[in-house]
């Protein structure tokens, strides 16, 4: 669905009055820039107000780095299928991990729409990250994120996935902020000679407040080109750090979730401070039955656990989630 008006209210200040794109961005030429990278260096620094810049139609083969001053942008795309933003940077290909992003944000209260985030380094690339997000208030709605290992960096900040489709094998998911991924698809790729995890959560200390990351009504399952035969188990996730904090709620498991559901970084024995948690949900890869010990305690969430967890108390949705105009549920189901 083409945009061709967007009404948003801003974060720190906001205002009811319909906007039009404030820059366009064509590969034909057509628009104010033919590159996104031009069109982000000419919006506003430090703007109190929702800059919207329109990416019409195209491949971009760019790296797109949206500074901390960069506040209050939006990325408005064609569709996900027809705005594509393309990289291929690797770990393997001589970049830091942060660096192999296709597309880095850092602005406060940034937004994205119908567009594809893509790291096309491939299956034998190890890390290479189609988004790194380090932007607080920021959200993303009827996106696709495609790569292999470390798809999506949610680094630091509260954020927010609406309806979008995630592509990856392994670590896919993983960062250290406070993140609800609400109604979206995870696809599992394989990952060559090795198990598939879905996620790497990094919180380091209890203490650390708001960190973990949450699937609300997702619907976990094998990308078209899994391998089932390859006898490979996929996991849910890995802790990353000490605190490691993920949680799976009202989802669909698919039957490509190993019965153990969770594994250990290789080496390094379990934190008893860990919490995964897994709280009324379906599909053939949901039982918790064959759970490893180390992760029991989440397996058995009550409701009041897994409310913490929502888009109202997790990421404090109900304060900024309105100024977005994504549509979003605060609670989980009524019992």
């Amino acid at each position: 669905m083409v945009l061709m008006m967007i009404t948003i209210m801003v974060g720190p200040s906001t205002n009811n009055a319909a906007e039009v794109f404030q820059s366009t961005v064509a590969k034909d030429g057509s628009g104010n820039y033919m590159k996104i990278s031009d069109a982000v260096a000419a919006a506003p620094n430090y703007s109190k107000t929702r800059y919207t810049i329109k990416i019409k139609a195209g491949v971009y083969v760019e790296q797109v780095i949206v500074g901390k001053e960069k506040q209050n942008l939006a990325f408005i795309g064609d569709g996900a299928d027809n705005t594509i933003i393309s990289g291929d940077r690797s770990v393997n290909s001589g970049f830091t991990l942060q660096d192999t992003s296709t597309v880095d944000i850092n602005g406060d209260y940034f937004i994205a729409m119908h567009i594809t985030f893509n790291n096309s380094a491939g299956p034998l690339a190890n890390q290479a990250v189609a988004l790194r997000n380090n932007a607080d208030y920021s959200a993303f709605y009827m996106c696709n994120f495609n790569g292999y290992q470390d798809t999506i960096y949610v680094d630091q900040g509260t954020q927010f996935f609406k309806n979008c489709n995630i592509y990856g094998s392994t670590d896919f998911i993983f960062g250290i902020s406070a993140v609800v991924f609400q109604d979206c698809n995870i696809y599992v790729r394989n990952k060559i000679n090795s198990e598939q995890v879905i996620t790497a959560q990094g919180k380091e200390k209890t203490t650390e407040g708001l960190s973990g990351i949450s699937f609300h009504r997702c619907h976990i399952q094998g990308a078209p080109d899994l391998d089932l035969k390859s006898g490979e188990k996929s996991f849910l996730g890995r802790p990353w750090r000490d605190s490691s904090t993920v949680v799976f709620m009202e989802s669909t498991l698919e039957s490509i979730i190993a019965p153990e559901g969770w594994e250990l970084w290789e080496g390094v024995p379990p934190s008893p401070s860990i919490f995964y948690g897994e709280y009324n949900n379906k599909g053939a890869g949901a039982s918790t039955n064959g759970r490893v010990e180390w992760a029991k305690p989440g397996e058995s969430m009550t409701r009041l656990q897994a409310e913490q967890f929502t888009v109202r108390n997790l990421i404090k949705g109900s304060t900024w989630l309105p100024a977005t105009k994504i549509p979003f549920d605060l609670d989980l189901a009524k019992p």
